[in-house]
């Protein structure tokens, strides 16, 4: 099986918008908060360094895979 660049560049955006949604579901979501904290305090502490990005990646990858979805 060979991946194209056409069919790179139509998932990666998806991918961007689904790092940021899953980094803001363990973050916000107060049942996965308490089990992050309960079952992986230190990734759940790297999580957080990364809630900017996270938000970012979902506003990015949203726009952009409704782009390739629109066009």
């Amino acid at each position: 099986m060979e991946i194209s660049l056409s069919s790179l560049d139509y998932y990666f955006p998806f991918l961007v918008f689904f790092y940021g949604l899953v980094i803001l579901f363990v973050l916000e979501i107060p049942h996965f908060v308490a089990l992050a904290k309960k079952e992986m305090p230190s990734h759940l502490e790297s999580f957080e360094k990364h809630r900017k990005l996270a938000i970012v990646s979902v506003w990015i990858g949203g726009l952009w895979s409704l782009q390739n979805i629109w066009f």
